[in-house]
């Protein structure tokens, strides 16, 4: 995916809500390497990554895509957006197969194939009215479950493939994200809650919470994406769209002890990161 000359540096591919493009940078320059114009109807993305075969796969408020790097589209699937559907998840499976979340009523898991066509969908009831509130990026989990950032609710639900929920844990904030670690724990990202969590699954508690206070000289704004990076530390996207503050660090990476390790500084060619992928 990279262009000729490019450094063998960790890279990011980087994409955000109320954004009009995508793009990769080199994470030790935090210089933009690649950059992909969105077409106006597009802006909206909430989930961004690179694909085993190297293309870039997004999704929008209307859909999702599957591009190359010579910015051709390779598929597009779209919501039925005359009933107020938005789509937030996409992501590659182990299979090869692609991996999306509706936002409707009922809500809606779809798997498509390698092409891009529609081969499996399990519908659930979120327990939310107002659909843009209901859920960001669902994250299918190594036990064939998928976690599932409730925004409106401030939880996290586990569920099942018949749609049963096997456990359902109060973290706060509107959360965005949530993703199983090494250890079995969760690391929730709680969007305006200003903060990210890891919850203890099987008792159900918090077990660490990182917010502002803990961390010298940055604010947190709504906190997107977050991951726990191969070396032990936390990154995490620092969206600011909720907020009149824009001298806010775009995606900040700390260590163990939440001291800053890396910044996004923000610019006029970055305007919002709400997700980002690292390779």
């Amino acid at each position: 995916i990279l262009s000729a000359g490019c450094s063998s540096h960790e890279k990011l591919l980087i994409g955000g809500y109320n954004w009009d493009k995508l793009a990769i940078i080199d994470k030790e320059t935090n210089e933009i390497e690649w950059v992909h114009q969105l077409q106006k109807e597009d802006d909206g993305v909430n989930d961004v990554e690179l694909t085993r075969d190297g293309n870039i796969l997004f999704a929008y408020e209307g859909g999702a895509r599957l591009i190359n790097k010579a910015h051709e589209v390779i598929w597009d699937f779209k919501v039925e957006k005359d009933q107020k559907q938005e789509l937030y998840t996409a992501t590659e499976l182990p299979s090869g197969e692609f991996l999306l979340a509706v936002c409707a009523h009922p809500s809606r898991i779809i798997t498509l194939n390698s092409n891009g066509e529609k081969v499996k969908e399990q519908n659930f009831d979120s327990g939310i009215e107002n659909i843009h509130g209901q859920f960001r990026q669902i994250y299918p989990t190594k036990d064939d479950t998928y976690l599932i950032p409730l925004m409106n609710k401030g939880e996290v639900i586990e569920l099942s493939q018949s749609s049963e929920v096997l456990r359902r844990i109060q973290v706060g904030g509107n959360p965005f994200s949530a993703k199983v670690m090494a250890d079995g724990n969760w690391l929730v990202a709680c969007g305006d809650g200003h903060k990210f969590v890891i919850a203890d699954p099987l008792s159900g508690s918090i077990i660490k919470t990182v917010t502002d206070d803990d961390i010298l000289n940055q604010s947190l704004l709504f906190v997107a994406e977050t991951e726990l990076t191969s070396n032990g530390n936390f990154m995490f996207a620092n969206w600011n769209g909720h907020s009149d503050d824009k001298i806010q660090a775009k995606i900040i990476e700390i260590d163990s002890k939440n001291r800053i390790v890396w910044t996004l500084a923000p610019s006029d060619k970055i305007t919002n990161v709400s997700a980002f992928y690292s390779f």
